[in-house]
């Protein structure tokens, strides 16, 4: 996999004085303004219900806010079509998710390749070839999901998050079905994305290692963010 993406401080996602309102008044989200960097490792810490895993939707353009502005690579998400959204997802957007979400009738390089089969991407294969081998599992290349153990399923789907190399990487708990070991091992690689790639890796975690290893935490309460650390 291409490696040539540069590190730099670009701002990847800014969040500006956003709040998110859900149906019934619960206000999931109150005046949050975040700058996450690109080819940084950012984790958003806190109890269940603080407001963490809204903030992540919002900055993978899965939500949008009630009020404020989320820009990714520049573009406010409430100003794309759905057209357009779609593109940003698939072009610049990765996404790991607590329960794997692999289809379980294609086997591992299937699935890591299915992102760029529905973007129309030549080469396909090749590609998804060189990322399975990049996460350490190119001998599972014919296995189906039940197969594997969790660790390994956990990594095949972030290869199939970063097989079109996107400038950012979101990550849902991506460690909270796993084993300590297992654990460890998708956490060193979603470190790998930033540092190799330049991606702008967010992860919304209880893990005191995710957080241990992240460059950015902010650690959230109530809906609002308590406090920013590196």
């Amino acid at each position: 996999m291409s490696t040539t993406k540069s590190v730099s401080d670009t701002i990847a996602i800014s969040v500006r004085d956003v709040t998110r309102v859900y149906d019934g008044g619960v206000e999931a989200l109150r005046g949050v303004s975040l700058d996450i960097a690109a080819a940084c490792v950012t984790a958003l810490l806190g109890r269940s219900g603080c407001g963490k895993t809204t903030l992540l939707n919002l900055c993978g353009a899965m939500d949008f806010p009630t009020t404020g502005e989320v820009l990714i690579a520049g573009h406010p998400t409430t100003a794309l079509d759905d057209a357009k959204l779609t593109a940003l997802r698939r072009s610049t957007i990765g996404f790991v998710f607590q329960s794997f979400q692999l289809l379980p009738s294609l086997t591992a390089l299937e699935n890591v390749e299915l992102p760029l089969l529905l973007a129309g991407t030549s080469g396909s294969e090749a590609r998804a070839k060189e990322i399975l081998g990049w996460v350490g599992l190119a001998e599972k290349a014919a296995s189906l999901p039940f197969q594997l153990s969790g660790g390994q399923m956990q990594r095949i789907a972030v290869a199939r998050a970063l097989v079109h190399q996107p400038g950012l990487l979101i990550a849902d708990e991506p460690t909270g079905n796993l084993d300590t070991a297992s654990g460890d091992q998708v956490l060193a690689l979603l470190r790998r994305a930033a540092d190799e790639f330049g991606a702008a890796v967010v992860i919304a975690t209880h893990s005191t290692e995710a957080a241990a290893m992240a460059d950015t935490r902010v650690r959230m309460r109530d809906g609002r963010i308590q406090e920013i650390s590196s």
